[in-house]
């Protein structure tokens, strides 16, 4: 016999257990951004993401939105904000051109090991292998997490809202643990507007990886050191990173070896201290490169040795390993002994093991172990190099010298502000000659070297550090690649100053096709018929900003329009003509 139906009832909920809020997708992801303590939203609007814009126009007294005008440039302020808060924000970026106009700033964070997270918008489920607009993929559906597989650390695609919470806490647990690099959540248009009966989760404790390497080879590495006639330390990016300044001013208090950077590992210890002797390679000092190439003993610290801060990998320009010992501590098992041979390899922490290093120092030194003979000789190459440079700095000459430039940079700006540099033949004067004081002090695309980087990205770096002064030097091809940045600057009122490095051209490259080839081409800006070099009036361009600007062609003019223009707490651009 049939029995009547019987009406469905849900299970009692258990006694104190909270009633689960149907949300949408958008909302899950921006509730859980709070939870994070992400400050501010950078991105570009597209179809594909109204959805979350409307979830984060409801909670835009809890996280700020801010609209640029390219997705490169929103990630290069996500970029930028974390290596000076080592904080992560995120950026919002629709389907098809949008999120792809992303890629370059996301290579830039990957490569200079820098977090952020990069929502991308993308075309419906429902419509998923139909070629709707802009579904990136045409032999798989929708398929944008393959364009920028090699660019992040991972990329979630979840395709349920159900999928989120979990994705999102994962997204953040992954991208600042271990080495820090960019997470990718690529969300399909309707999961933004779905909803479901789902928990926004709190974020897990932050861990903090300060395990040290293995505590007896970390011995043996004193020991060595004490032991070496030319020791020197070599402090990579992971320096910065790592937060392993102060352990290290503790360490050289015990153990005074000269110290040396990587390019990218500038500011780890003040430059103008007296064993610190600059950043190796290409673009090092005199002294930085004497001390690498002669050293008897070198432990490099987070350092991933790349071509530009090995001379190419040439022996015997910037070091010669073997017959230097290399001792090497990473936190990243791919990079001990990749590009040299270690005699000691370390997988561990920096600032852990150098804690380490201290302790075993106050254990076995009992007074300031010294190297007198090896740090004067040092001294020595600093001093040649700075005789050396001297009378360029020093010039009044027309158009301005690179030296002369940096030297007056060097005298106005103040010791706490934020200096950015973009990539160019500019790049390359402010790695050898700019004395960087303190961590964050220097910010640059390194890995990737992106151009717009700086121009764009000091706006987040002072969002980041809003109490700083933030200049940013930058040529005129990476300029002009991103000028758009001067409206976000006025939109949304950040105080920044752009220093344009005018010199016709994408001149590293010209340089190098002069010196290799004898000849230019396709480098230079200029008027093809008449060959005469060209730029627009910079300082025209970024007062139809409605930035004011200045233009330098005095050497005596360089330090008033400068010191001005970072009084002015507003939007300021000075156009030099270097030579």
């Amino acid at each position: 016999m049939d029995t009547p139906d019987k009406p469905v009832t849900q299970p009692a909920l258990k006694t104190g257990e909270p009633k689960r809020k149907s949300l949408k997708g958008a909302e899950i992801m921006v509730e859980y951004l709070i939870k994070e303590k992400v400050p501010y939203l950078f991105g570009v609007c597209g179809h594909g993401n109204i959805g979350f814009l409307d979830a984060a126009a409801n909670a835009a007294d809890r996280i700020k939105t801010i609209s640029v005008h390219h997705e490169q440039a929103a990630g290069y302020m996500a970029d930028a904000y974390y290596k000076v808060r080592h904080q992560p924000v995120a950026t919002y970026t629709s389907c098809g051109p949008g999120s792809c106009n992303l890629p370059v700033a996301l290579a830039g964070a990957m490569m200079d090991s820098s977090a952020f997270l990069a929502i991308t918008g993308n075309v419906p489920t429902t419509q998923f292998n139909r070629m709707p607009f802009q579904e990136t993929g045409r032999y798989f559906q929708g398929d944008f997490p393959s364009v920028i597989r090699p660019l992040v650390k991972k990329s979630f695609q979840p395709t349920r809202v159900e999928m989120l919470p979990i994705a999102m806490k994962q997204a953040f647990g992954l991208l600042r643990t271990g080495r820090p690099g960019p997470v990718n959540i690529d969300v399909p248009l309707n999961v933004f507007q779905e909803s479901a009966e789902v928990e926004v989760p709190d974020p897990d404790p932050l861990v903090k990886q300060r395990a040290p390497g293995d505590l007896h080879a970390l011995e043996q590495t004193l020991d060595l050191l004490l032991a070496a006639k030319r020791p020197v330390i070599l402090v990579g990016q992971g320096g910065l990173i790592g937060e392993a300044t102060d352990v290290l001013l503790e360490f050289l208090k015990l153990v005074r070896v000269p110290v040396v950077t990587s390019p990218n590992g500038k500011g780890t210890i003040d430059e103008t201290s007296e064993l610190a002797f600059g950043p190796i390679g290409r673009n090092g000092p005199y002294a930085a490169n004497e001390a690498a190439r002669n050293a008897d003993v070198l432990l490099a610290l987070g350092c991933s040795f790349d071509d530009r801060a090995t001379s190419a990998w040439i022996p015997g320009y910037t070091l010669t390993i073997p017959p230097t010992k290399l001792i090497q501590i990473d936190n990243d098992p791919s990079e001990i002994g990749r590009n040299y041979p270690v005699h000691l390899g370390i997988l561990g922490d920096i600032r852990a093991s150098l804690e380490v290093l201290v302790r075993h120092a106050r254990e076995k030194v009992k007074s300031p172990k010294t190297f007198d003979d090896w740090t004067a000789k040092l001294r020595d190459c600093k001093k040649t190099w700075d005789d050396y440079q001297k009378p360029f700095a020093q010039s009044e000459q027309t158009p301005l010298r690179p030296e002369r430039l940096l030297q007056g940079l060097s005298r106005v700006v103040p010791e706490n502000a934020l200096f950015a540099t973009d990539v160019g033949v500019h790049h390359n004067w402010v790695v050898q000659l700019w004395k960087a004081r303190r961590p964050r002090h220097l910010l640059q695309s390194w890995g990737f070297a992106s151009m717009g980087f700086a121009t764009c990205g000091i706006l987040g770096a002072k969002l980041a550090q809003p109490e700083s002064p933030a200049i940013a030097v930058v040529g005129d091809g990476s300029f002009l690649m991103t000028p758009h940045i001067l409206a976000t600057a006025m939109e949304y009122e950040i105080p920044a100053v752009w220093v344009v490095w005018n010199n016709y051209g994408y001149c590293s490259i010209r340089d190098m096709q002069l010196g290799m080839f004898g000849q230019e081409h396709a480098t230079s800006f200029e008027i093809e018929k008449t060959k005469t070099l060209y730029s627009p009036d910079f300082v025209m361009l970024a007062r139809s900003f409605g930035v004011e600007a200045a233009r330098v062609d005095r050497a005596g003019d360089l330090e008033g329009v400068l010191e001005t223009a970072i009084r002015a707490q507003q939007a300021c651009a000075a156009a030099l003509r270097p030579g």
